[in-house]
């Protein structure tokens, strides 16, 4: 009697390890570590991951420049997802879908949350002398209303008489040009960019040149250009500039 108890507890045991060893229990992980950088004016915002607020020192809403650090451990085959609100509407701005596949691409993570826009890159106001005028673009939305599946476009900045004050080669949608300075000239005269396909002379879209009109501040100006329609008029504005923010 008393070896067959022990025969069943052996069988017992056996089949447990057994079965222990089919069944894995440990998923592979990874940890998030990403760095955020914002900053939002006149909206107060609301970072929320997976539905939870964000704390940043102690508050779950926050304007004006907003810095903190997310770590986390991610599962194979799990999506958190990073949302940022706008704290009193409670209107959805953004999200990103970070993953155990993805968690790479996502070690910093910058935005500007302006009037009108919301820009997903960093910016830092250049240092400009006295007497100076600096300009950096970057064109978030193009292709939005032109159709162009270009990544960038080429543009030439020039006084209304057409002489060339700067060009830059390659104005993208995700990074503000590296700043090209000249000296002040003028309170009150605008100056225009005109917009071609990169390394050319050919419109990036139609074949009326596109001509921009940009308001000059003495020292640095970071501007934001975008395709809109303005009724029904494909037209391309460079209104906002992030200089005034920083």
């Amino acid at each position: 009697m008393k070896k067959f108890i022990a025969f069943v507890f052996f069988t017992l045991v056996v089949s447990c390890s057994d079965n222990s060893v089919m069944q894995p229990f440990d998923k592979s992980q990874k940890p998030a570590d990403i760095t955020v950088r914002g900053y939002s004016k006149p909206d107060v915002l609301q970072l929320r991951l997976n539905g939870t607020p964000v704390s940043i020192e102690g508050n779950t809403s926050y304007t004006d420049r907003i810095e903190t650090k997310l770590e986390f451990v991610l599962d194979e085959g799990e999506t958190d997802r990073l949302g940022i609100y706008n704290h009193e509407t409670g209107t959805e701005i953004a999200h990103y879908n970070i993953t155990y596949d993805n968690v790479g691409d996502y070690k910093t993570l910058n935005f500007f949350n302006l009037p009108g826009i919301f820009l997903q890159a960093s910016a830092v106001k250049p240092q400009v002398n006295l007497g100076k005028v600096g300009f950096e673009f970057i064109f978030p939305n193009l292709g939005e209303y032109s159709g162009t599946t270009l990544s960038g476009v080429k543009g030439i900045l020039r006084r209304e008489n057409g002489i060339v004050l700067a060009e830059f080669d390659h104005i993208e949608k995700k990074s503000f040009t590296a700043v090209k300075i000249y000296n002040y000239f003028s309170n009150t005269a605008p100056v225009y960019l005109e917009l071609y396909k990169p390394d050319s002379t050919t419109p990036y879209t139609g074949s009326e040149i596109i001509k921009v009109k940009i308001k000059q501040d003495m020292g640095a100006n970071l501007i934001v250009l975008q395709e809109k329609l303005e009724n029904g008029v494909f037209t391309v504005k460079g209104d906002i500039d992030v200089a005034d923010y920083l």
